[in-house]
């Protein structure tokens, strides 16, 4: 289905905060200010003529809610608008989404260049799965476009980029990337899920597909699990056609009513997540035990200009090295009473994650941690962490 801006004035540029929350009175739904669920499975047609022209072309028609549902369908479009995309194809999950846009991608005896440190199931995929099928993976550092170039090769198909990475915080010139490809004939797709569309639009900047975890920020209240493409008409046509009717992973009614409810707080959140981030991450520089604090937000950080000429605001996830033995950091983590420990980020509440060494490195002296600033005060969150480490007799 169209995701294009279906009622809205043209007088004016939206800001994000309209997109996200003006509903433009769809006299189909009798003014209501939620998007109705449509829970049900299949469309019925009052003649055969309507019914064959619906099973002709599935993704113009509501047929099947495996195809197109109308509570998903507004989801796409407002999501497709927010980031500056011409249309969204949504997904049961984040994986299923990346899934699909890299299979829509590559074929048997493809090379793929992927950043290193990239989300770890995108990496398992990548890295081993795609192997039956003849597909080669290059991981490289991708700070540098001159570590993305030196693994060219002439059967490159894609790079696959995800700026900042969710665990290192590691960022990738996206406008370099984007001319890079062009210039090869590959696909470029990123995972945009660190950023959201409120800080960062790589489509404007040249990037071909782009993935959210919609479970994470614009879900936003830990209750969700799903994904979304972005981008051209043309190539979500494609992936709507193959990838998305084809390996069945969609979005449920239920899913998009609660996601849509998440997007229109989004930019709000958004806001005071960064404010939380930034003071947490400020507080844990200034301290001698810890060696590097990851956060394109500080001026300390390696990245920062990049992160100032691409992205408008930095959300608040992010991880840092502690000069401490592992179990003393076990320890001090345990100790946080405002902090779950917990995989995933992105809702209300704050979560710590000491990761686990990998085998080999268990004495290093440098441990990562990372962290998720929620919404709390963040002067609670500094004291609960200035606590612990008072309780480990650190100042």
């Amino acid at each position: 289905m169209s995701t294009e801006r279906q009622g809205l004035s043209s007088d004016k540029k939206w800001d994000k905060q309209t997109v996200v929350v003006h509903d433009c009175h769809d006299e189909r739904h009798f003014g209501a200010v939620t998007m109705p669920m449509y829970q049900n499975s299949l469309f019925t047609f009052s003649c055969h003529k309507e019914f064959y022209e619906a099973l002709d072309s599935p993704l113009e028609h509501h047929l099947y809610s495996r195809g197109n549902n109308p509570s998903v369908n507004e989801l796409e479009r407002r999501l497709a608008l927010l980031e500056g995309g011409e249309a969204a194809r949504c997904f049961a999950s984040g994986m299923a989404a990346i899934s699909a846009a890299i299979m829509s991608a590559v074929k048997a005896g493809d090379h793929v260049i992927c950043v290193d440190h990239v989300y770890g199931p995108t990496r398992e995929m990548l890295g081993n799965y795609l192997h039956r099928f003849g597909i080669e993976t290059t991981f490289v550092n991708g700070e540098s476009i001159e570590s993305i170039e030196a693994a060219v090769r002439p059967n490159t198909s894609m790079l696959y980029l995800e700026s900042p990475t969710s665990m290192t915080i590691r960022l990738q010139d996206l406008r370099a990337c984007a001319e890079l490809a062009k210039r090869i004939g590959a696909t470029t797709i990123i995972d945009n899920t660190w950023a959201t569309p409120i800080f960062q639009n790589p489509l404007e900047l040249g990037i071909d597909l782009v993935v959210h975890s919609l479970t994470k920020y614009i879900g936003g209240h830990s209750d969700i699990m799903a994904g979304v493409i972005i981008g051209s008409h043309e190539r979500l046509q494609e992936i709507g056609r193959q990838e998305f009717l084809l390996y069945g992973g969609i979005m449920t009614p239920q899913t998009a009513c609660l996601a849509m409810r998440g997007l229109r707080t989004l930019p709000l959140r958004m806001e005071r997540l960064q404010q939380n981030g930034l003071a947490v991450a400020a507080y844990l520089d200034e301290l001698p035990y810890i060696a590097r604090v990851n956060h394109p937000g500080l001026i300390t950080y390696p990245q920062h200009e990049l992160a100032k000429q691409q992205m408008s605001g930095y959300g608040s996830l992010f991880s840092f090295e502690m000069a401490l033995p592992l179990e003393q950091v076990l320890t001090w983590a345990d100790r946080l009473q405002m902090f779950r420990i917990g995989v995933s980020w992105g809702g209300y509440e704050s979560l710590v994650q000491v990761v686990r060494p990998l085998a080999g490195q268990e004495g290093e002296e440098l441990v990562l941690v990372r962290l998720y600033a929620g919404l709390e005060d963040p002067e609670l969150l500094i004291q609960d962490m200035c606590r612990s480490f008072e309780q480990l007799g650190l100042s």
